[in-house]
């Protein structure tokens, strides 16, 4: 079958991509920048969702579309969100109704459930975005799911948890780098609470098990195997051995402070990450493993993957030019301070 990847250069869109290859499969990517470690028998379209007619001439002859295409929160995009997380995802819609595709996977967010009233977070738990992305991955996945029922096409909703993994920066190249330098690494409250992971290959092997079952439907994926945020901060500074502390930092002037830090443009952290992690999270993944699933990664195993990768690639990743958010490092801003005192 044929399959079009859009986002197909991002650390997501990416995997799916090779991941198709590998079973035999006929991939096209779409995406604004060209990922120069792609394998040659992936084909490369340069496009902007936005750009309609480039999407419709993408879109001849697909069997399967793989919708991936998104600012994520730490582009920090203000109305960008809602250009290409929801006009674009509308127009991947409309765009594969009519090249009459025989199915459609949308990757959405954990982002869209915000601060969830109890945990773990079932097909029942109401979605209640607090913040500006989570609420365009919400419209986009509602404006996606409108165009394709009325078609009759079969759609897959994806919801990860936050993904870990070789290759994995963004936030994480922060954290990865205090810790390898042996500064103190931080906790908005207590950090005793249970916090869940998933592995990008756990991810990849649930996403082609939903493409083989054929089965519609809206699917939460995070690993099995999790504890505490604080628990799995120790245990990865025991992992580095070096003389980092977790230490907490007081959830109301924390959380007002790195607000008025993003205002001012001065923090990498977006409205997702200070609002939202000093909270409990995580799914219930039963119903995926009653699907036949079985995550291979406790959170304690794949951050210390995602750390070793990134001490054995640190002087790459410090001149990465990357175009996708969660492949390139991040500047600290005036995170660059609190670290001096860390």
């Amino acid at each position: 079958m044929k399959h079009l990847v859009t986002g197909g250069s991002g650390f997501l869109g990416n995997l799916i991509a090779r991941r198709l290859l590998e079973r035999g499969e006929d991939v096209t990517i779409l995406d604004i920048w060209e990922d120069p470690s792609r394998p040659k028998e992936i084909k490369y379209i340069n496009c902007d969702i936005r750009n309609r007619d480039d999407v419709a001439k993408a879109m001849k002859g697909v069997d399967i579309v793989h919708h991936n295409v998104a600012l994520v929160p730490l582009t920090k995009s203000g109305g960008k969100f809602w250009e290409v997380n929801v006009v674009g995802s509308r127009i991947a819609a409309e765009e594969a109704t009519k090249a009459k595709v025989k199915g459609f996977i949308h990757m959405s967010s954990s982002a869209l459930y915000g601060l969830p009233p109890s945990c773990p977070i079932t097909a029942e738990t109401p979605l209640n975005p607090i913040e500006i992305y989570g609420r365009g991955k919400k419209a986009g996945e509602e404006a996606v799911r409108g165009v394709l029922d009325e078609e009759g096409i079969p759609l897959v909703v994806i919801r990860p948890r936050t993904i870990l993994g070789e290759g994995r920066l963004g936030i994480f190249q922060i954290l990865f780098e205090w810790i390898k330098e042996g500064r103190n690494i931080y906790v908005i409250g207590t950090g005793n609470v249970g916090f869940q992971f998933v592995h990008a290959h756990d991810l990849m092997d649930f996403y082609m098990l939903a493409l083989d079952a054929d089965k519609p439907g809206v699917y939460n994926v995070g690993t099995e195997r999790f504890g505490t945020l604080r628990e799995g901060l120790e245990n990865l500074v025991k992992h580095a051995e070096t003389e980092t502390n977790v230490r907490s930092l007081p959830e109301w002037l924390t959380i007002n402070g790195l607000k008025l830090a993003d205002m001012l443009h001065l923090s990498p952290l977006a409205p997702w990450h200070y609002l939202t992690y000093h909270k409990e999270f995580f799914f219930d993944v039963q119903p995926l493993v009653d699907m036949g699933w079985k995550p291979k990664y406790s959170n304690d195993e794949m951050f210390r993957e995602s750390y070793d990768w990134f001490l054995e690639n640190f002087d790459r990743v410090k001149v990465e030019e990357a175009a996708s958010a969660h492949r390139k490092p991040v500047k600290e801003a005036l995170l660059k301070v609190v670290k001096w005192f860390s």
